[in-house]
Order: structure tokens, then C-alpha cells, then sequence
């Protein structure tokens, strides 16, 4: 059995659904993503994991145990990194982990012992004595990290964990969880809106409207995708568009000033398209398949709206 198993999980909030008949599984020392823009259920996905809000309908088993029946034993379990920091920032780095690790009934040597081990995981050793509020986002979200891993989760629930971070910042927090899983079998899921924060995991599954569309790998993902994706920047899309698809009989999808078009050969059809509009195209550019441009072809709408 996967450590991970959830089907047709749904909720509501009076009459809004958030989650309709969600279902999937995560495997043992996997990093999943559930990528998906504002409003698309990631969120309430992860507080429902996370036991912070009850289960209303489907099924949800976490390391074997009933989440609706068995919360107190998923907890064990489980370690949760919230989107807005939860450091007391007032505090040094050790001392937010002393008073954490007190909640999960560590003390004296074994609590010391631990704090060492998170520390040297995150390389925090030397700003251990520092104050919360001195440390730069990058430093508070490793902070962060360690302090959930003091009770050695099987399972680690992460929301948004980059949000805010500079790209520097954020590659070095993504590697700290791959160097986790490595080399303590961590299970890890996560919810972002950053493309490329989830093209580095080992699967995705898009959200949009609360319904999971897909689920694969990033490369499997975008394999729906054949050949290139051309970007068009024209003063007057939605005229251009259906001339386009007339002319050259491929679809095209308006995105806010810019049409996108899929073809085979991206780089001809460029050529072909500004020979044939050139009074109504500013510019044009193709590239390989995205993650977004997988959530537009699912989806039928931007990404970003």
C-alpha cells in the first residue's frame, strides 16, 4: 500500500465546492506538487491532509491510518510547513526549535540530540544563536524546515514553501528536500503556483476549480503536447486568431495580448505566420511544451487569471 491514498475526496464551503471527487496516490519517498493558480483548491487540499480541517466526504488513508477516524495517529506522522511562518521571531533559530520540540514530548538529550541533527541537515549549525528576525527568508524558511523535522515525520506537508523567496533562495530550499528524501526517505507534497518549483518534482497533479485534471510526471505532462508551442504578440489577438487557424488550420488560444499556437515545426511556421500577417504580428518566438501550457490546453484558461 502507497503512503498516500485518497479517493473522491470532495468539501464544500455552504455552497461553494472546492474539491470535487478528488482521487490519488503518492509513493513512498516521492516529492508530488499539486500545482494550480489561485482558487483551485490547493490550499483546502493541504489543510484537510494536514488535519487541520475535517473530512466531509471521500476516503483518506495516511501510513495506513483512516484520516477521519484516526487523526490523532496521522499527526504522528506528519510535518506541516505553513505558507506565512509560524516563527516566533523574537527568538533564536534554537530556541524556536527547543520550545517545538517540547510539543511533541522531546527533552533533555535526546531533544538536544535531535535539535543538532535538524540543524546540520538545514546547515543552520552556525546561525543557531541568531534571532529569527536577522535570518533572510531563505535562512527562516530552512528554520522552518527544521523545526517540522524534530519529530522525524514520515511525511512532510508543505504550502506555497517558496512564496516570497528570491530564485536563489528557492532552488536552495527545493535541494534541501531532495538531499531529505535522499537520505531520510522522506515523503514529500507540496502545493505551489510556480511553474518551475514544480517542474522539479517527481510528479505533479493539476488543479484547476477544485477538479484534479492530470497527474503524471513533469515530461510525461507535457508529452500531451506534440511538437512546439509558438507565442504570438499581435496588437489585435482576438481579430488574428480565427486567421490564423483558417490559413494554417492549427488551433490557437487567446492569452490575455498573445495567441498561442501548437505545430510541429515551430520554428517554419514563425516564418510562414509573420510572412503572412506581418502589418498584425509585433513579434513571435517558439519553445518546447510548459507546464502552463499544459494547464491551458487542459484547462481553456490562463494560468495566471
Amino acid at each position: 500500500m502507497r503512503p498516500v491514498e485518497v479517493e473522491n475526496l470532495s468539501h464544500a464551503y455552504g455552497d461553494r465546492n472546492v474539491l470535487a471527487a478528488v482521487s490519488f496516490g503518492i509513493n513512498e519517498g516521492e516529492i508530488f506538487s499539486f500545482l494550480g493558480p489561485n482558487g483551485s483548491g490547493k490550499t483546502t487540499l493541504f489543510k484537510i491532509l494536514a488535519t487541520l480541517i475535517p473530512l466531509e466526504r471521500g476516503d483518506v488513508t495516511l501510513f495506513g491510518h483512516n484520516l477521519a477516524r484516526e487523526s490523532g495517529q496521522v499527526r504522528k506522522h506528519i510535518g506541516v510547513v505553513f505558507q506565512h511562518p509560524s516563527l516566533d521571531v523574537k527568538l533564536t533559530v534554537a530556541e524556536n526549535l527547543r520550545h517545538h520540540g517540547h510539543l511533541y514530548g522531546l527533552w533533555g538529550g535526546d531533544l538536544k540530540h535531535r535539535i543538532q541533527e535538524v540543524l546540520n541537515q538545514q546547515q543552520l549549525t552556525d546561525r543557531a544563536a541568531d534571532l529569527v528576525e536577522t535570518l533572510s527568508g531563505g535562512l527562516r524558511r530552512r528554520a522552518e524546515l527544521a523545526k517540522t523535522l524534530l519529530h522525524q515525520p514520515k511525511l512532510l506537508l508543505l504550502d506555497e514553501p517558496s512564496a516570497g523567496l528570491d530564485p536563489i533562495a528557492r532552488r536552495k530550499f527545493l535541494e534541501s528536500l531532495d538531499n531529505l528524501r535522499e537520505t531520510a526517505g522522506v515523503t514529500v507534497i507540496l502545493t505551489t503556483h510556480i511553474l518551475d518549483e514544480a517542474e522539479t518534482c517527481d510528479r505533479v497533479g493539476i488543479l484547476n476549480v477544485g477538479e484534479l485534471v492530470a497527474v503524471g510526471t513533469p515530461d510525461e505532462l507535457k508529452s500531451r503536447i506534440s511538437g512546439d508551442i509558438v507565442i504570438v504578440d499581435s496588437p489585435a489577438p482576438n481579430q488574428l486568431a480565427p486567421k490564423i487557424s483558417r490559413q494554417f488550420g492549427y488551433r490557437v488560444a487567446t492569452d490575455d495580448d498573445v495567441l498561442r499556437v501548437e505545430c510541429d515545426r515551430g520554428h517554419e511556421f514563425v516564418r510562414d505566420v509573420v510572412a503572412a500577417f506581418p502589418s498584425e504580428i509585433r513579434s513571435a518566438r517558439f519553445g518546447k511544451p510548459t507546464l502552463e501550457d499544459v494547464f491551458i490546453r487542459l484547462t481553456g484558461r490562463n494560468f495566471h487569471s
